[in-house]
C-alpha cells in the first residue's frame, strides 16, 4: 500500500511540475491574406508538442502602423508580446530591445538563405530567425493575354501598352471598373517597396548605396518615378493612392485588373477555391525599366524575433526555433505559398507541387533589391519615411518628379549628418 501511495505521491508531483512549469507565449503575427491562420496552426502545434500556451496578438496591415506599435511597446519595455514577427529592414531598428540569438541558432543558421540571414545580424549578432523570404512579382491574367494575343510585359513600356489594350478591351465589353494594373500606392513602407523597384529597374539605385551616400536624385529615377505617376488615372485606378497588399489583391481576384504587383502570398489565394480567377493567374519577374534596364524585385520576407523584455524567453526562444525550422516551413510552403528561407527546400518536391513557380523564386531571391536598411541602421525609418511621402506626393500630382527628389535629396543627407547608425 505504501508503495502504491508513494507512486501516486510522485505522480501527482510530476503533475503538478509540469502545469507549473508550462507557461503562456505570445506572438505577433500578421493578419495578411492567410497569416494569421496559417500561425495559428504552426503556433497550436508547438504549443500540443510542449505543454505550453500561445497567445496571437493581432497587428496592423500596414508595415508603418505595424512597426510604430512595436517600438512604442519595446520603449516602454513592455512584455506583452515574446515573440515579435518583424520585417527583414527592422532588425538594426529594434535590436536593442531584442534577444541575441546566436547561440540558439548558430547551428542552423548556414541552412538559410545567405540574404535573408544578412538582414537578421546586427554587429555580426544574430538577433532574429529568418521566417520566410518575399519579393516583389509581377502577377498576370493568362487568359486574358491569350485573349488580346499579348506577350508577359518585359519592360515597363510593354505593360502599360498591354494593360491600356486590354483594359479598354473588356470596358468596351461592359466591365466599367476594369482596370489594367493595380500595386501598393499608399503612403506606408509597402509604396518604398515598390517604387525603389521601379528606380532599381531603371538603373536609378537604391536610395542610399552601400557607402552611405544619398543616390536618389537622379535622371534614371525622375524618368522611373515619371512613368509611374502616368498610370495613375489611366491604367491604375486614383484609389491605388490608398492601397496596400490587400486592395490590390481585392481587385486583381475579384477580376477586375489585368496585372498586379504582389508579394508571393497572393497566389494562394488566387488559386483559392473561392477565387474568381483560379487557374487563370500567372506570375513573372517585374519588367525592366527599358531595354538596358533590369527586372527589379524588392527584398522583402519577415523574421522572428524574441524581447529583451519576454517574462519566458527560454519557452519564446525555443518558439522561433520551432516555427523556422524545416518540418513548420515547409507546411507553410504547401499550405500557405509562404516562401522558405531553408534552401533546401527549393527542391522538395511537394513544395514545388504546391507552387509551380517555386524554382525561379531562389533567383529572383538572388537578385532582389534590398532596402537601405543596413548602411541606415536606426536612421532606416526616418529615410523610407521621406522617401515614400516624396513619391505619394509624385502619384498625386502634388509635385514634379524633379522637385521631389531635389527636395528627397536634401532631406536625406540632412538626416546622414546626424549619423546613419
Amino acid at each position: 500500500m505504501s508503495r502504491v501511495i508513494a507512486s501516486l505521491t510522485l505522480a501527482a508531483g510530476l503533475l503538478t511540475s509540469a502545469s507549473v512549469s508550462a507557461v503562456e507565449i505570445s506572438i505577433s503575427c500578421s493578419a495578411l491574406g492567410k497569416e494569421y491562420e496559417i500561425c495559428k496552426q504552426g503556433v497550436d502545434a508547438w504549443a500540443q508538442k510542449t505543454g505550453n500556451t500561445v497567445k496571437i496578438v493581432s497587428t496592423p496591415n500596414s508595415a508603418t502602423e505595424r512597426l510604430a506599435l512595436y517600438q512604442q511597446l519595446l520603449a516602454a519595455g513592455a512584455g506583452d508580446i515574446d515573440v515579435f514577427q518583424i520585417d527583414v529592414v527592422w532588425t538594426g531598428i529594434l535590436a536593442d530591445h531584442l534577444q541575441d540569438l546566436t547561440s540558439n541558432g548558430q547551428s542552423v543558421v548556414s541552412q538559410h538563405l545567405p540574404a535573408m540571414v544578412e538582414t537578421s545580424r546586427v554587429n555580426g549578432k544574430l538577433m532574429a530567425m529568418p521566417w520566410f523570404a518575399d519579393a516583389g512579382l509581377l502577377y498576370y491574367r493568362k487568359d486574358l493575354l491569350d485573349k488580346y494575343k499579348r506577350p508577359v510585359p518585359q519592360t515597363w513600356s510593354d505593360l502599360t501598352e498591354t494593360a491600356r489594350m486590354i483594359q479598354e478591351g473588356e470596358r468596351k465589353e461592359g466591365k466599367g471598373d476594369f482596370w489594367g494594373y493595380v500595386w501598393q500606392g499608399r503612403a506606408y513602407e509597402g509604396l518604398t517597396t515598390v517604387a525603389l523597384e521601379w528606380i532599381a529597374s531603371y538603373n536609378g539605385g537604391t536610395i542610399v548605396d552601400e557607402k552611405g551616400e544619398v543616390t536618389v536624385e537622379n535622371p534614371k529615377a525622375v524618368e522611373a518615378l515619371k512613368t509611374a505617376a502616368g498610370w495613375v488615372g489611366t491604367i491604375t485606378p486614383e484609389g491605388v493612392l490608398n492601397y496596400t497588399e490587400e486592395e490590390a489583391r481585392g481587385v486583381f481576384q475579384a477580376g477586375n485588373a489585368a496585372f498586379m504587383r504582389n508579394w508571393p502570398y497572393a497566389w494562394a489565394l488566387a488559386q483559392g477555391a473561392d477565387s474568381t480567377i483560379k487557374d487563370k493567374v500567372g506570375i513573372a519577374p517585374l519588367p525592366k525599366g527599358g531595354a538596358d534596364g533590369r527586372h527589379a524585385g524588392t527584398l522583402g520576407g519577415q523574421l522572428l524575433a524574441v524581447s529583451k523584455y519576454s517574462k519566458n524567453a527560454d519557452a519564446a526562444i525555443d518558439l522561433v526555433m520551432y516555427l523556422t525550422g524545416q518540418e513548420e516551413q515547409k507546411r507553410r510552403a504547401v499550405q500557405g505559398s509562404f516562401n522558405p528561407t531553408l534552401v533546401s527546400l527549393y527542391g522538395d518536391a511537394d513544395v514545388a507541387k504546391a507552387n509551380p513557380f517555386i524554382g525561379d523564386l531562389a533567383d529572383v531571391f538572388a537578385n532582389a533589391v534590398a532596402r537601405p536598411a543596413t548602411v541606415t541602421g536606426q536612421n532606416y525609418n526616418k529615410v523610407s519615411t521621406e522617401f515614400f511621402n516624396a513619391v505619394h506626393q509624385v502619384l498625386s500630382k502634388r509635385a514634379e518628379p524633379a522637385q521631389a527628389l531635389n527636395r528627397l535629396d536634401r532631406d536625406l543627407k540632412r538626416i546622414k549628418r546626424s549619423g546613419w547608425q
